[in-house]
């Protein structure tokens, strides 16, 4: 068996024609959705990622306001700047680019984010109505890996699936919706004592732990469905996933590529919510 590739790019392609058609909805009403995106310091890849979100709100017809600070800015003077676009009527989404200079704390900066902005979903608010269900901006990254998912036809209710890595941002969220669309879902980390068998033994694997080819060929159940949100540089200088991609695409039924699988649609989930957001800010 030869896994089909998930083509992240095109499908995110399909995602922001439906961000574009929905902006144009309400922008006939007199609505522009806006994005605002802080970007504090030099850090290389940050300034790639805001490049691409920049783009992103173009193809869409989002306003994107992009906000440079300095390294050396203070977590007060940040604060400042979040609470002014909280207050800003004609801002309906705020992002700030992670991660930040050591002096900043993220989780104060990110707590300061009102929910009905925080189009990234991190916010404890929103991460809690997501926990029980209530309806909520869904981080970006797990929520374009269920529509990697769902692409390929598979029905994810009755499933087992299995999520390698436990972080805020990908792991726990990316289980919580697997859970919401009724797959049994098993949460394996560094400290997995049967990792092997229990990846071995699904139907979905995620794998978010951050190094590469750390998913081996003999993990991957024949038929699964293998989505790697694992973006790591390896010596070569290329992007490598958290899946030895050749040996998983042997076994696999359907396998996502990196890079240009999981990346482009956390990108295109964005788009997604920050039109969802000026739709609620606006009661449409």
């Amino acid at each position: 068996m030869q896994a089909q590739i998930i083509d992240g790019k095109a499908l995110a392609a399909q995602v922001k024609g439906e961000a574009a058609a929905e902006t144009a909805a309400l922008k006939a009403k007199g609505v522009t959705p806006c994005l605002a995106v802080i970007l504090v310091g030099e850090d290389p890849a940050s300034q790639v990622y805001v490049r691409g979100k920049a783009k992103d709100c173009g193809d869409c017809g989002i306003d994107s306001r992009v906000i440079r600070l300095p390294e050396q800015t203070t977590q007060a003077e940040l604060l400042k700047l979040v609470g002014e676009l909280a207050a800003d009527k004609a801002v309906n989404g705020i992002l700030v680019q992670l991660p930040l200079p050591a002096q900043i704390d993220e989780k104060a900066v990110i707590n300061a984010i009102p929910p009905e902005k925080d189009v990234d979903g991190f916010s404890p608010v929103n991460v809690g109505r997501m926990q029980i269900g209530e309806p909520c901006f869904l981080p970006c990254t797990p929520a374009g890996c269920i529509r990697m998912i769902e692409s390929t036809g598979t029905s994810i209710e009755g499933k087992h699936a299995v999520v390698i890595g436990r972080s805020n941002i990908v792991g726990k969220p990316a289980a919580l919706l697997l859970l919401a669309k009724n797959a049994t879902v098993t949460i394996c980390h560094s400290r997995t004592a049967n990792l092997k068998e229990l990846c071995a033994g699904a139907d979905i694997l995620v794998a978010a732990v951050g190094k590469a080819g750390f998913v081996t060929g003999d993990m991957v159940k024949p038929g699964a469905v293998v989505i790697d949100v694992g973006i790591n540089r390896g010596e070569d200088g290329k992007l490598h996933g958290d899946v030895d991609f050749a040996a998983a695409a042997e076994k696999a039924a359907y396998i996502t590529p990196v890079p240009g699988g999981v990346g482009p649609m956390t990108r295109a989930m964005l788009m997604k919510n920050t039109v969802q957001a000026a739709a609620r800010q606006n009661g449409l």
